[in-house]
């Protein structure tokens, strides 16, 4: 894993990421002198063939090109790939249409771009289908066999990680049954530095929950790590793996003297001048989409077309959310607050359209632009659940140390949940985010936005 912007990427994709870059930038080179020759000016043709090749490359990216495919049917692949060129091409053709090569005609622009996507598509649906390059595989030691390794085991089987390999579970001294694979269960008859070296392991990961009265070997430990090998603690691994900050495995004191959860002036500047600026587009931009809601939602069920709705912001303070409504106007005419379910019978049918394709969180943006939330940010939640939930579950009140947004971290990375459990797996992308939040990583989550929209991916 490769730490950028305090973000965590996977190193094959990082390395896909170049290598499809270089790949594109180099074609559209070839593919000027071949057509262009001597008439070619290389100072102007360069840096467009760069301009290029990124715009391809962050459109593979924000419709999941480069996330593991394990465990994904091959249809969600396929749709993946068709979105990509769905959009990609029509970019492609306008960018390549404006590189500065006079000779080049009409035709030949259409067949370069379409060969130029279609043999990094063909790339990147091949090479997902494969494992990593060796040279990229960094090899594990879990510690622990309990539950704890039990889920590091299952992230790493079950989530797509093909750069990380567990080389076996050395048993902790003493106290847990083995939950894991047991025919990768190493034997701790050897010292854990020899097992190291035997096995050339690259990182250790701690997974034992009980750390004293002597469940670890930490003398050994710090002779692995003076020897080079990382070493890394249940809250490190599933933050690097999973972009989460797992709650079963967080203590206070690591939110206090842990790296992250800094809320300086400069940052909160740059994000608040990013969300106007960024607000004031979309909804120029959007207005005329929002208009027709308007008018479908006031044919459909009548006035009022938008609803206002209490929810708790920065610091527990309340403010009044705007939305598009997509519910009957009397869906909570008992006066019971209810979670949202798949399928609810009181939403609308323009309401089902606007909530799948996320316009019914358009309004939103003008809560942006008086302050009351962000466009990256923890979602909002009605008073009645943030009672409920931070009663239940430790830590909830951290994820109000920001704004909440318009989009998150853990909308993009969670489906649509209405329940305590799911409310548990969505704070811990909170806590991420709140934690190593930058303005890189909301343009990656604003990129990421575009795929669920596009896709409906968790719509409820």
């Amino acid at each position: 894993m490769l730490r950028l912007f305090n973000h965590y990427f996977p190193s094959s994709a990082v390395f896909q990421v170049l290598v499809d870059a270089v790949l594109l930038f180099v074609a559209t080179l070839v593919a000027g002198a071949w057509l262009s020759g001597a008439a070619a000016n290389w100072s102007v043709v360069a840096p467009a063939a760069l301009l290029f090749a990124v715009v391809m490359v962050v459109l593979g990216s924000a419709f999941g090109l480069y996330r593991s495919q394990r465990d994904r049917l091959l249809r969600d692949m396929v749709a993946r790939v068709v979105l990509a060129v769905l959009f990609s091409v029509p970019v492609a053709y306008v960018i390549f249409h404006e590189l500065p090569w006079a000779s080049l005609q009409p035709e030949q622009i259409d067949g370069i771009v379409v060969g130029l996507l279609g043999v990094v598509l063909l790339m990147r649906g091949v090479s997902r289908r494969r494992a990593t390059a060796t040279f990229l595989t960094r090899r594990v030691l879990v510690i622990g066999t309990g539950r704890e390794a039990a889920s590091v085991e299952h992230t790493l089987t079950h989530h797509g990680h093909p750069g990380i390999t567990i080389a076996g579970f050395y048993p902790a001294p003493g106290v847990e049954d083995t939950l894991v694979n047991h025919a990768r269960v190493l034997s701790s008859s050897r010292s854990l530095i020899d097992t190291v070296r035997e096995l050339a392991i690259d990182e250790i990961i701690v997974a034992v929950r009980e750390r004293r009265g002597g469940t670890l070997p930490l003398a050994e430990l710090l002779d692995c790590k003076l020897a080079g090998v990382k070493v890394l603690d249940l809250s490190c691994f599933f933050e690097r793996v999973r972009g989460q900050v797992r709650v079963d495995s967080l203590r206070a004191s690591w939110l206090i003297y842990g790296e992250g959860f800094r809320q300086g002036l400069m940052r909160s500047f740059v994000k608040r001048t990013f969300d106007i600026v960024a607000a004031s587009i979309l909804l120029i931009l959007a207005a005329p989409v929002m208009l027709l809601t308007l008018i479908a939602i006031a044919i459909e069920d009548g006035f009022p077309v938008l609803y206002r709705q209490e929810r708790v912001g920065q610091g527990g303070r309340t403010f009044k959310v705007i939305k598009f409504r997509s519910m009957r106007r009397d869906a909570e005419k008992d006066g019971k607050p209810r979670w949202a379910s798949s399928n609810d019978n009181r939403v609308t049918r323009i309401g089902k359209l606007i909530r799948k394709t996320r316009i019914d969180e358009l309004p939103q943006l003008f809560n942006v632009l008086v302050g009351d939330m962000s466009l990256v940010g923890p979602r909002p939640e009605r008073p009645y659940f943030v009672e409920q939930l931070a009663a239940e579950i430790p830590f909830y009140a951290v994820r109000h140390s920001l704004k909440p947004g318009v989009t998150g971290w853990a909308q993009v990375r969670y489906a649509y949940g209405a329940s305590v459990d799911d409310a548990v797996q969505k704070l811990q992308y909170d806590l991420y985010y709140v934690k190593n939040h930058t303005l890189f990583l909301d343009m990656l989550v604003l990129a990421e936005t575009v795929r669920v929209v596009v896709t409906g991916e968790g719509a409820h």
